[in-house]
């Protein structure tokens, strides 16, 4: 790859990268929305915040998180060196405390008596109930009634630590249906409570206050490889839900273009079927929750149900600076399947004792398949983005184990 890429503001003063992203909001929201930028644009200045927020980042998180060189796996792969950023390790186990802290301590700066928020596989409404505990704020999450049943021991977590958890039993029953369900609550008192987003989707300004947040995994992980390595890797890459681990790690090389980006969509039961939430394959531009980006629809624009084995992945949409550097062609889209994602979880574990969320596991199937079609010269980082305590039950069931 050659080419110098000329990027649009992302994003502009609008909350647009390129032609996604915006607010679209019910006029009742318009006005607290609009105070949660100037608050965020304001607070993302201050030298006092940014020196607490990196504070807890090292002593609360364990950031940095390292990057670990997968021999075992790579030998037994052949092809391509394949390297794990480990943001598994981050206390509560992912990705998702980076942007939990941030907005929890946002919420503490405006005022807010509470926070409310979704979450599909649990890791962000673990991260956020985590958060709120460490400032003192309240919490309430929202989850399909599904994902509660497959995410048991993250349901668990969220309680003892003092979170309300709200059973979404509408709809599918899954992430979106949680969307839907938190946006309501906090619909009845934008006042009070913060909702805060758990990916890079949603109205401006969450898209750009999320990425932020989790743009210190790219950060550490470029200086991280270079020292390792001389050199920056052949290809990144993460899986693609919303898209924040995955952003988080693309933001730091998007100016490298001899560094190939893929975000590893989930396919699901293949792409041929109804059962996959490929959103940057086989969607379309479009509209939801508030903002503007790809998503699976059908003929009248309406969101369509999709699956995933992954429940941080059941998202009929994805984040609006994603369906732009698709549109310029910066990012590459793949996907991996329900299979393909259960064979690298159990690989990885056997081969390397580190056993990966199944939403992770999608990033670390299509790295394994990418690797032997290159030489041993050649370099693949991925985003370990969580831990796989919360699938281990869910996937002996599976397995037979």
């Amino acid at each position: 790859m050659s080419t110098k890429f000329e990027f649009a503001p992302m994003p502009d003063d609008t909350g647009h990268f390129g032609s996604y992203g915006g607010s679209m909001v019910p006029p009742p929201l318009e006005k607290a929305i609009a105070e949660v930028t100037i608050a965020y644009e304001s607070i993302r200045q201050d030298p006092a915040f940014r020196k607490e927020l990196h504070t807890l980042y090292k002593h609360y998180v364990g950031r940095p998180s390292p990057i670990f060189f997968a021999k075992r796996l790579s030998d037994a792969i052949g092809g391509a060196k394949i390297y794990l950023k480990r943001e598994d390790l981050n206390h509560t186990g992912a990705h998702k405390i980076n942007h939990a802290i941030g907005e929890a301590l946002l919420a503490k700066y405006m005022g807010k008596k509470k926070v409310v928020a979704e979450t599909g596989a649990g890791q962000h409404g673990v991260a956020m109930a985590t958060a709120c505990a460490l400032v003192g704020i309240e919490c309430e999450i929202h989850m399909g009634q599904i994902d509660i049943e497959k995410e048991a021991p993250n349901v668990t977590r969220m309680k003892v630590l003092g979170c309300k958890v709200v059973p979404v039993t509408f709809g599918t029953r899954t992430l979106k249906d949680a969307v839907d369900s938190a946006f309501e609550a906090y619909l009845a008192d934008p006042e009070n409570q913060l909702y805060a987003i758990g990916s890079v989707v949603g109205p401006h300004p969450f898209p750009m206050m999320v990425r932020d947040f989790q743009q210190i995994i790219g950060e550490e992980a470029r200086d991280q490889f270079q020292e390792m390595e001389g050199r920056l890797p052949d290809y990144v890459m993460a899986c693609v839900g919303g898209g924040s681990n995955a952003i988080g790690l693309f933001t730091a090389f998007l100016n490298d273009p001899k560094v190939n980006i893929v975000g590893v969509e989930p396919a699901g039961k293949g792409l041929d079927t109804s059962e996959h939430a490929a959103t940057m394959t086989l969607g379309k531009p479009g509209a939801i929750h508030g903002f503007k980006c790809y998503v699976l629809q059908d003929e009248e624009g309406e969101p369509l149900p999709v699956h995933s084995i992954a429940s941080g992945l059941d998202y009929p949409g994805v984040g609006p600076q994603h369906s732009y550097l698709k549109d310029i062609g910066r990012v590459e889209y793949q996907s991996a399947t329900d299979q393909e994602c259960l064979d690298a979880f159990m690989t990885l574990s056997r081969k390397e004792g580190i056993i990966p969320a199944l939403e992770s596991a999608h990033a670390v199937a299509y790295a394994m398949k990418l690797a032997k079609q290159l030489s041993p010269e050649q370099s693949i980082l991925v985003n370990l983005s969580g831990r796989g305590d919360k699938d281990l039950d869910f996937v002996v069931e599976k397995l037979g184990l």
